[in-house]
Parts: C-alpha cells; structure tokens; sequence
C-alpha cells in the first residue's frame, strides 16, 4: 500500500482507471514513459484547456487562485484550507486529498453555508466522461467535510458570438447524474489500489482502446496484431472484435458467407486476393468531372474562444488555401494565399479564391463537406462576395466518395483519408519530405503563426511560411495526380493489380 500513496492517484488517474486498468498500471509504474511525453498535438490541446479555464474565473469572480506548482500537493491542500477558513467566496484550484485520491477543484463556490463544484471544460457540452470526473471530486470534498449544494459543469457555448463573449459558457447542472455515480466511487478507487498492488493487469484490446480518450500505450498492445487484422475492417471496428472473439483473427479468415458491408467486402476481396479492386462503375461516376477543373484545399484554426466577427467557439476558419486549375488540355496553374497575423483572413481569402475559381466548371475537393461549410460560412459573413462563393458550393465535387465506392487497393489498410488512398494510388506525392505532413499540425502550426507569428524571428517566420505553403500545395497537387490515376484504372478496369506493384 505504501508503494501506492508514494506514488499518488489522482483524478486525471482514477480517470484513466476507468478507461483501462492497464493504462493505469503503466501510468503510476512508469511515469516517465516515453509514451506519456507530451506531443506538440497534446501540449496543445493542455495549454488550450489551461486558457479557457483560466478565462472562465472571469464569470465566476471574486475568488482566490491556489497559484502553487501542481506538484506541491500538501502545500495546496494547506492555502486552500486556510482560503475557506477565511470565508473565500470562491477559490480557483481548490485542492483536497481523501486517502490516497489528490484533487482540484477548478472553481468552487461558497452558496450560504454549502459550495459549488464547477468544473470547466474546453468542450462545447457535457460529454459523458464528465460525469465520473465530476463525482470523484465530489466524493473527495464530502470527504473532507464539505457540503456540496450542487455540482456543474461549465463549458464553451456554441451559440455565443464574437464580439459579444457574455455568454461563452453554459454551466449545466449534473448534481443528479455524478450522485448517481458518487457512491460507486470508494469500491472504484479500491479496485485500483489493490490492482496497482500487483503485475500489470491483462486487459484485452477493445473499444475502451479509444474512449473517451485514445490510449497513450495503444502501440503497446496493438502492435502484435498481425496484418490487415479484423480491425482495419472498414467502419467496423466494434464488429471487428466481435469477429476476432469468434476466431476470425485477419481478413485473410474471413469466409464469403461472415456478410460484411459493401466497402469492407470490397476490402475482402482485396487482401484475400493481394490486388486492387476497381469496380467498373468507377467509369460512370468519373463524369461529373468536366475541365476546367479546380483542385481546393483548405487550413483552417479553430480558436475556443472566437476572436473574428460573427465567429463562434470552434468555428473552423479559413486561414490558408491551395488550389491547383488544369484546363481540359492538361496545362495546370497554381493559386494559394496564406494569411499573415492575427487580423480576420476571410476577406482577403474569399476574394483570392473566387479568383481562383473563376471560369473553373468543377471544384474538387477530397471530403469536400469540411470545404462546402467553410464556404457558406464565408458567404454568410461575407454579403458582397456571397453570390460567387455559392457558385463554387454549387460546383463542389467530392473525390472521396469515388474512391470508396469504386476503389480498393490493400495498402489502404481500411482507411480512405488522403494520407492512405495517395501511397496507395499515387506512390510519387508523398509527404515524407515535408515538415508539416498533417492537418492537424498544419492548423496548430498556423495557430502559432497567425497569434504568435511577431515574437518569431524573421527567418523562422518565412520558414514556417513556405512549410505549410508545401504543405497545403501537396494536398491539391495529390488530388490532381489522383484524379489522373483514377481516369487511367477506368480505362483498365477489369485488371487485377498485384500488390505492391
């Protein structure tokens, strides 16, 4: 038991022990696993929940802030006794410890002789998880002699509209539902005492891999699954590991009479057949794309707190875009804007992308519903330009689609995002050699860039400029390659390709 209280539980843990013992077991055992270093995405996402907690003590005024280094746990625990000894109505990281459980209270506040539990959250409403997040914290106060009047949840308010920020949080009640779950609490936090006791527990693979949160550790676990396993299986992945329980280990085992999907049977096929699969109906659905053709991507951010006109939390705004036109004689030109500092991108943007557009009969987009909204959006916020922005809604094509359906080559390994189909289909556009290789980064990196972009040096700055100009010029150059490539399977579509050839 010692070893246990040496090393700590604390909510974020208990809440980890929920979603995996395994998980757990690795966090408390080997705290400085590689693992659990922090990526860029994942300081990100910290420091973004840090900002809007620290912005929702606005709404909740009048407290003190227990400002100590998260590790000085009995100091923190002692400031915040001596802040409700002197009758604070309220206190920022309000700390407790119950046994071998440390918490943090993100904003508790004094009602009469009870408290409030508000805990602040960077999402748009209540996700389930919050729910024992919540109720552990409570059953930690009540430990501590507390009288809890009510327990919430504050969180980010999708309606709210910049400039006006008075209502950038909703805080929703959830007394009733963490009651419910409080009293399983002490049974919970024994189990993972006594499990932490022993050997890592043996925990098989399944959905809680992934939920709420993906697991630091998944490589750990997933890695020995042999390839083209059940759970690459397109949009199956529940079923899949019902599949493998029933002996079904890799595709290669699945018989013609297990009934799978359409797409996941075409994956089938594929692997069981080691070539691409290219359906002859591929040739009809190739039509809708009539030169001159313009090949769009976009980069967005999207800021929680919205610092745009008419702009709401998490709105995905458009910061950057490439756009590559080929006319029907081949010849391709390239267009691209990138905004510079902090100032709304949208004017400048929309009206460079209209250009871009302009006399083009086909847009393409790959998941073109993620560049359909950012256009209406434009358009919405942008009257002057709405008629020429809906024109290129109206000529939107979307190529995922007709990859899905169509198209199977077995190095897609169950996914159709561009990163799979282009290595696959288009093996000479890679992103390998870039810096920036994903969205995600991308929308981090412009982030950086657009709010942080004046305190870089200059040269940094016109570097981080062009990586993500090559980034965002790949994705519409692969997407022109693509189409090409399509175009040539249709001309052969009864083929059987070899894999890896």
């Amino acid at each position: 038991m010692e070893a246990v209280r040496l090393a700590g539980l604390s909510k974020s843990r208990v809440m980890a022990g929920l979603q995996c013992h395994k998980l757990l077991w690795w966090m408390v055992h080997e705290p400085t696993a590689p693992e659990l270093e922090l990526d860029d995405q994942a300081q990100a996402t910290m420091d973004r929940g840090s900002r809007v907690g620290e912005i929702a003590r606005s709404y909740v005024p009048g407290g003190v802030a227990i400002d100590l280094p998260h590790n000085a746990y009995d100091e923190r625990v002692a400031i915040t006794r001596q802040a409700l000894e002197d009758h604070a109505p309220v206190v920022y990281e309000a700390a407790f410890r119950a046994g071998d459980v440390f918490v943090a209270v993100d904003i508790l506040k004094r009602d009469g002789r009870s408290f409030r539990l508000i805990e602040v959250k960077s999402t748009t409403s209540v996700k389930d998880h919050h729910i024992p997040d919540v109720a552990v914290q409570a059953h930690v106060l009540r430990q501590n002699g507390l009288d809890l009047a009510s327990t919430e949840v504050m969180h980010l308010n999708r309606e709210c509209t910049y400039p006006d920020l008075s209502n950038l949080f909703v805080r929703s009640d959830v007394t009733e539902e963490a009651s419910a779950i409080e009293a399983s609490v002490p049974r919970l936090i024994a189990e993972q005492t006594a499990m932490l006791q022993g050997p890592v527990p043996d925990v098989p693979i399944g959905p809680h891999c992934t939920t709420p949160y993906e697991c630091p550790f998944m490589a750990r676990c997933w890695s020995t699954l042999p390839p083209h396993h059940v759970s690459t299986l397109y949009a199956m992945r529940r079923r899949a590991l019902e599949l493998d329980e029933q002996g079904y280990r890799t595709i290669y085992d699945l018989p013609e009479d297990v009934p799978l999907g359409p797409i996941a049977d075409r994956q089938r096929r594929a692997v069981q057949e080691g070539r691409m699969i290219v359906e002859p109906t591929l040739a009809r659905a190739l039509d809708v794309f009539v030169p001159a053709i313009a090949f769009l991507d976009f980069e967005t951010v999207g800021l929680a707190v919205p610092v745009w006109e008419g702009c709401h939390p998490y709105d995905a705004v458009p910061v950057q875009f490439s756009c590559h036109v080929q006319e029907a004689d081949g010849r391709v030109t390239h267009h691209e804007w990138l905004a510079g500092g902090p100032e709304d991108p949208r004017p400048a943007l929309a009206e460079r992308l209209v250009q871009a557009c302009e006399g083009t009969r086909t847009v393409v987009a790959y998941n073109a519903g993620f560049e359909r909204g950012r256009i209406e959006q434009m358009a919405e916020a942008l009257p002057a330009l709405a008629e020429p922005l809906r024109s290129i809604v109206d000529r939107l094509v979307d190529l995922l689609p007709i990859v899905r359906n169509h198209v199977y080559h077995p190095d897609f390994g169950g996914s159709f995002g561009l990163k799979s189909v282009l290595p696959a289909l288009v093996p000479e556009v890679g992103y390998d050699g870039l810096t920036i290789a994903d969205g995600a980064t991308a929308s981090l990196e412009l982030e950086r860039l657009l709010f942080s972009g004046e305190v870089m040096e200059p040269d940094a700055r016109q570097q981080l400029r062009s990586d993500l100009r090559r980034y965002c010029h790949q994705d519409t150059w692969g997407l022109v390659k693509l189409l090409e490539r399509l175009r040539q399977l249709d001309m052969e579509p009864g083929r059987s390709e070899a894999r890896g050839q």
